[in-house]
């Protein structure tokens, strides 16, 4: 299986690498379009902020290049959000593949520690990514914005509200949390992803 992980100025790439490797997968990381687009899969990564992450995408037009996948796409993290329509991160403009907004978590009586760092657990799962994952499964997440429950949520988790763990549409996946930190079960959602999408 030939399988590309986009490559572009956002953090986490090396541990997402490592992960594969752990399950029995390589992976080519590279941010080449004709790379991207004849790849079986591809794993869209990333920790960072979005509008940084949004401008390099756009000057190297893989913001395109991404638009016309019609293989599997799975993105992690800040690549989940980059799927979205916009996010409330410094007012970005992303994709626009999957028609959802990201938020900030709001604490206003500083309830909540912001960003979410640590492990949570997921429910309502709703598709092969999650085969023979047990709902209330643990995960680990570090974020401070979060995609809206939607249509288009195919997990939930909470953190002072309801939010979208993992959305979906046609060909294109997308995880809050961080597959790669998660353990056997982050390992068994990424292995999900190569075998049964």
């Amino acid at each position: 299986m030939e399988l590309a992980i986009i490559k572009y100025n956002a953090g986490n790439i090396q541990s997402v690498l490592y992960a594969l490797e752990r399950i029995g997968f390589s992976a080519k990381v590279t941010d080449h379009a004709d790379e991207i687009v004849s790849a079986d899969k591809v794993i869209f990564p990333g920790v960072g902020e979005a509008s940084s992450a949004m401008k390099y995408l756009k000057e190297r037009k893989l913001d395109e290049v991404i638009r016309e996948l019609k293989q599997p796409v799975l993105g992690i993290c800040l690549g989940m959000q980059l799927l979205c329509d916009w996010s409330e991160e410094n007012n970005t403009n992303c994709l626009g593949i999957i028609p959802i907004s990201v938020r900030k978590f709001s604490s206003p009586n500083h309830e909540l520690k912001i960003p979410q760092i640590g492990w949570n657990s997921i429910y309502d799962l709703q598709s092969d990514l999650f085969k023979n994952i047990k709902p209330g499964s643990f995960i680990y997440n570090v974020h401070s914005y979060y995609a809206e429950d939607s249509s288009y949520t195919l997990a939930k988790c909470d953190y002072g509200l309801q939010y979208a763990a993992a959305i979906g549409k046609s060909n294109f996946y997308g995880l809050q949390f961080h597959t790669e930190k998660s353990a056997e079960v982050g390992e068994k959602i990424l292995k999900n992803f190569l075998l049964e999408i």
